[in-house]
């Protein structure tokens, strides 16, 4: 990051500052920081993101994305769809980001192949179905990160058995505070 705040930076902060108050349920600034790092380390060139609530987490990817990349995120609820296209384009973030409202479960079969990078962040008993909605559209060595794998485990509990003892995938757990994420790898 540089040393005068961007646009993107300075449109982070201020969700962090209204999430706090409002108690909205965005990834956060310690947990955004392992997703920030593991898309700097994976430098994926299709992105997929469930659950873009207001766009907090897309600007956090987004920042480290090159232009060029595809990057779709998907949202449940329109209002807040509306409100992460407005935040996005606010940020002035150098990658186009494609958000497409409405229900994971009916856009992700309908999605062009293939991703190298995955978000996950919404509904979390419904994490294993996202992921075997993808699967077969996830590279080898693809990246998947499932936030709230600590808070919301007995939720995801199917998706966190799949992704720890299938074989297909080499998955482990960051602590955070009282929650974490789930990193795994597409093997």
């Amino acid at each position: 990051m540089s040393k005068n705040p961007s646009k993107a930076d300075r449109l982070l902060k201020e969700i962090e500052d209204i999430a706090v108050v409002e108690f909205l349920p965005i990834v956060g600034p310690s947990k955004g920081k392992i997703l920030v790092d593991e898309v700097k380390k994976a430098q994926p060139k299709n992105v997929l993101e469930v659950g873009t609530f207001i766009g907090y987490s897309a600007i956090l990817i987004g920042r480290e994305l090159a232009k060029n990349t595809r990057f779709v995120t998907i949202e449940e609820h329109l209002d807040e769809a509306e409100v992460a296209k407005v935040n996005i384009r606010q940020s002035e973030i150098a990658v186009e980001v494609q958000v497409i409202p409405g229900d994971a479960t009916e856009v992700l079969p309908k999605l062009a192949c293939c991703f190298d990078f995955v978000f996950l962040d919404a509904a979390k008993d419904e994490y294993y179905q996202y992921l075997k909605l993808i699967e077969d559209k996830l590279w080898k060595g693809a990246v998947i990160v499932a936030d709230n794998a600590g808070k919301f485990a007995a939720e995801m509990k199917e998706y966190l058995d799949y992704v720890r003892s299938s074989g297909k995938y080499k998955s482990t757990y960051v602590g955070v505070g009282n929650d974490g994420v789930e990193i795994s790898v597409k093997v």
